[in-house]
């Protein structure tokens, strides 16, 4: 596999996964059993258990798949660049964006949930929910969608000491000789990915009050990181890492995509057939924790590996539509929920079908980010901070017509 090609796929796994966050937040106001004004404000009256489906099929492998890229481009970054190179540019376009951002995106997020339920329910105030006496994270602190940013910001905190010390205790390389091989016995084997579903597996299952039909637990409550989804994340981050020291490995991925996506598509199945297709906010316990738990981490990892080989075998080419998906997703991620939020809420006030209204919303917020990022964002500052800078394209320049003598 060519450096190149490998970078095509892997850029096209991250896009998918941030793309995939505007399509899992779209449904948010449609799921059943949800109640109004929880997680979307809108009081919407049709519901879907399809798009519950979509929701959990997502959520299993999205952000799993995008840390795991992240650890992958950030060794590659750091080899390339140097520790003070890597410093800087993970600060800004990862610290900056988080730093700037988080109040543009809480402002608009907080106006637009007041200015949505004044006009469902005139006269009544809006109070925001409080947590359970004891169950009030500590530091608590509305991350929103942008959690991700911090998280990566700990884990690059974290990993850079760690390959230090690593790199000098480990003279001989016999370390990262056994890293290595672990990591390509993970990929080569059939059911590799059980290495890493069973320590998720056990992060799931200690989490407390755990509402196993979501998964992993977001992060996006506190500026201390839940434990369970810090851990799987560091997971996948670190096996990121570990893998760039052996980008062949891909190649493994691309040749069996076919029966790890058939696997990835029965694991969720299965978890939906014995956990419910209809969204559970009940915590569960006992035995039926661990077997959910048990389920959900292999269905995580064997989605994960899978969508890597869909994307090393199909999109591994260079294409220049991808390439701006690739581009534009990490603007289009930063910027999607308070265009969701707003469009959900205007189409909870129309009378027609969720058939209707769900593709209405995705289609008007893609086609506003997308032509944002292009004629907005690419070529500007925003863009130079999130993606580096780009020149414009030039013209051709029109030769001027011939005067006559």
């Amino acid at each position: 596999m060519q450096s190149s090609e490998r970078l095509h796929a892997l850029d096209s796994v991250r896009a998918i996964a941030l793309v995939g966050g505007v399509v899992l937040h779209a449904t948010l106001s449609f799921l059943p059993g949800m109640p109004p004004f929880l997680v979307a404000p809108a009081d919407e009256p049709s519901r879907s258990l399809a798009l519950g489906v979509l929701f959990f099929a997502i959520h299993v492998f999205r952000m799993a798949a995008f840390f795991l890229i992240a650890g992958f481009f950030a060794r590659m970054m750091l080899e390339a660049r140097g520790l003070g190179g890597f410093v800087r540019n993970r600060l800004v376009r990862i610290g900056v964006p988080l730093l700037v951002g988080w109040p543009i995106v809480m402002a608009l997020i907080v106006a637009l949930w007041i200015a949505a339920f004044a006009a469902a329910h005139p006269g009544v105030a809006l109070k925001p929910p409080s947590a359970p006496a004891g169950h009030r994270p500590l530091l608590a602190f509305p991350l929103t969608h942008l959690w991700f940013l911090y998280v990566l910001l700990l884990l690059y905190a974290l990993v850079i000491p760690i390959r230090c010390a690593f790199g000098r205790l480990d003279r001989s390389g016999r370390g990262r000789a056994l890293a290595d091989a672990i990591v390509a016995a993970i990929v080569r084997f059939p059911l590799g990915a059980a290495a890493l579903a069973a320590p998720t597996a056990l992060a799931l299952y200690l989490t407390p009050r755990w509402v196993a039909w979501f998964g992993v637990p977001t992060p996006d409550q506190s500026l201390v990181p839940h434990p369970s989804s810090f851990a799987v994340f560091a997971l996948a981050f670190g096996f990121g890492w570990l893998l760039h020291r052996q980008p062949e490995l891909l190649r493994q991925f691309g040749r069996r995509w076919a029966w790890l996506l058939g696997l990835a598509l029965a694991l969720i199945g299965l978890c939906l057939v014995l956990g419910g297709i209809r969204p559970a906010f009940a915590p569960v316990e006992g035995p039926e924790k661990l077997a959910f738990a048990a389920r959900y981490a292999l269905a995580m990892w064997m989605s994960v590996f899978a969508l890597i080989g869909v994307c090393v075998r199909f999109l591994s080419a260079p294409s220049k539509a991808m390439r701006f998906v690739s581009d534009s997703s990490y603007w289009v991620y930063l910027a999607h929920l308070p265009l969701v939020y707003a469009l959900q809420f205007l189409a909870s006030r129309l009378p027609l079908p969720w058939e209707l209204k769900f593709p209405l919303i995705l289609a008007l917020a893609m086609a506003l980010l997308l032509l944002g990022y292009r004629w907005l964002v690419r070529y500007s500052f925003v863009g130079a901070v999130l993606n580096g800078r780009r020149r414009r394209p030039q013209t051709a320049a029109v030769p001027a017509l011939a005067q006559p003598a």
